[in-house]
C-alpha cells in the first residue's frame, strides 16, 4: 500500500510539473486500484477473530409456517450457496437435507470451506425474515415467513476439544431425499446428541456411514467450540455493559419483497433495493457492513 501511495504521489507530480495529461488515464486507474486494494485489506485486517479463519457450518431451519417458510429456507440455502459459487477458492458441501413435504426445506447444514468463511459469515447468525405474496396461496395474500441461520466455526486439528463417550447418544437411520440408490437404502445417515448441552448435529451426505460419523464429530466439536466462544463474547459484552440483543433467536434482517422491495440489516442500517441480486447470493455489502459493527 505504501509503495503503491508513493508510485501514485510520483506520478501526480510528473503530470502536474510537466503537464503530462496523457498520464492522467493511468494515474486514474492506479488511483482506483490503490482504493480498492486498501477496501479489502480493511475488510481483512476486521476479521482477527480467534476463529475467523476457519471453514464455517450454516445451519438453516425453516420456522412455523409450514410450506411458506420452507421454501423461504431453500430461498436462503440457494442464496448461501451462490455466495460459495462466485468466490474463487470456496467449496459448499452439503452434509444434510431434510425436503418439505410439498416445497422448499424443514433443514439443512451445509460445510463453507474457504479461508476466513466463518469470519465472513459468522454475522448471518439469527432470524432472516421475508415478507411477500405468497405463490402458495391461491388468494395472493401477502404473508411473512421466517427461517433462522446459525453460522459456526470447523474445529481445526490445533484446537483440542474434550468430549467424554458417555456425554454422546450417537443413532444411525436411513437418509432421506434426494440421494440417489445407495444413500437411501442403508442406515447410513447420522445423528449425534450431546446430552449435556443438547446439542443436535446430523449427516446424511455419504452412502458411508464411517464417513458421516466423521464429519457429524466434526460438527458437534465445532457447535461446542461455537457455544463457548459465545459464552465469552457474552461475558466480555456484560463486563463492557455493551450486551446487544443480536444472539441466536433475533431477528436480524428483513427482506420485503412486497409491497415495496427492499432488504434491510436491522443491526448495521444497511439497506438494499436490489432483491434479486442479494437473493443471487450478492450479500457482500451486508458481510462487509457487518464487520464494522
Amino acid at each position: 500500500m505504501e509503495q503503491l501511495i508513493n508510485d501514485n504521489q510520483e506520478i501526480y507530480n510528473y503530470v502536474q510539473e510537466n503537464n503530462e495529461i496523457s498520464l492522467l488515464n493511468e494515474l486514474d486507474k492506479e488511483v482506483k486500484f490503490t482504493l480498492k486494494l486498501s477496501d479489502k485489506i480493511r475488510y481483512v485486517s476486521l476479521l482477527n477473530g480467534e476463529a475467523d479463519h476457519l471453514n464455517a457450518f450454516i445451519e438453516i431451519h425453516a420456522g412455523a409456517g409450514g410450506t411458506e417458510s420452507q421454501d423461504w429456507a431453500e430461498i436462503l440455502q440457494r442464496m448461501y450457496l451462490r455466495w460459495c459459487d462466485a468466490r474463487e477458492n470456496c467449496e459448499a458441501l452439503l452434509l444434510q437435507e431434510m425436503r418439505g413435504e410439498e416445497a422448499g426445506i424443514k433443514s439443512c447444514t451445509l460445510k463453507v470451506v474457504m479461508n476466513y468463511s466463518y469470519g465472513w459469515l459468522k454475522a448471518e447468525s439469527g432470524i432472516h425474515r421475508l415478507v411477500r405474496i405468497s405463490p402458495f396461496d391461491s388468494n395472493k395474500r401477502r404473508h411473512t415467513s421466517f427461517a433462522s441461520v446459525w453460522v459456526y466455526p470447523e474445529v481445526d486439528e490445533k484446537i483440542e476439544i474434550d468430549i467424554k463417550d458417555s456425554d454422546l447418544r450417537i443413532d444411525t437411520y436411513r437418509a432421506s431425499g434426494a440421494g440417489g440408490q445407495h444413500v437411501n437404502k442403508t442406515d447410513s445417515a447420522v445423528r449425534i446428541t450431546h446430552l449435556p448441552t443438547n446439542i443436535v448435529v446430523q449427516c446424511q451426505n455419504d452412502r458411508s456411514q464411517h464417513k458421516n460419523r466423521s464429519n457429524a464429530m466434526k460438527m458437534i466439536k465445532s457447535r461446542i467450540y461455537e457455544t463457548e466462544l459465545q459464552k465469552r463474547k457474552d461475558n466480555e459484552n456484560i463486563k463492557n455493559k455493551e450486551k446487544k440483543d443480536i444472539g441466536w433467536g433475533n431477528q436480524i434482517r428483513s427482506y420485503v419483497l412486497h409491497p415495496y422491495k427492499l432488504i434491510k440489516d436491522l443491526r448495521s442500517g444497511y439497506e438494499t433495493s436490489n432483491v434479486n441480486e442479494i437473493l443471487d447470493g450478492k450479500i457482500d455489502n451486508f458481510l462487509e457492513n457487518s464487520l464494522t459493527l
